[in-house]
């Protein structure tokens, strides 16, 4: 199973992030399958790629850290595809996503860690 993650502090008010990602995984080519305000579940549309392929991304917003001002996250992009080679689909869609939430213009990203 391939698996790709990365923490970032934004700078944006708790409550507006999760409306903003939603929006920005749809972007993306997800589809939503579960939100609440601190975690949201998005899957790529079938049909376009193998079952195995498909990625599921999973966002958790840490609301015991958030403040006015900041707010940490961190996301998780998987998928059934064992990554046998480095430039897999998985990894360009963790990639994709990834480079989104770094130059998106609803907040300001001051830390990006990849894991």
């Amino acid at each position: 199973m391939a698996r790709y993650t990365c923490s970032f502090i934004l700078s944006i008010p708790i409550e507006h992030l999760q409306p903003l990602l939603v929006d920005l995984l749809q972007d993306c080519d997800l589809e939503i399958k579960y939100y609440t305000t601190d975690y949201i579940m998005a899957r790529e549309i079938p049909g376009n790629i193998s079952f195995s392929k498909m990625v599921t991304a999973e966002v958790l917003i840490d609301k015991s850290t958030a403040t006015e001002t900041e707010t940490r996250m961190s996301i998780v992009i998987k998928n059934e595809e064992l990554p046998l080679q480095l430039d897999n689909h998985c990894r360009q869609t963790f990639d994709f996503i990834k480079q989104a939430i770094e130059r998106s213009r609803h907040w300001h990203l001051i830390e990006s860690i990849a894991g």
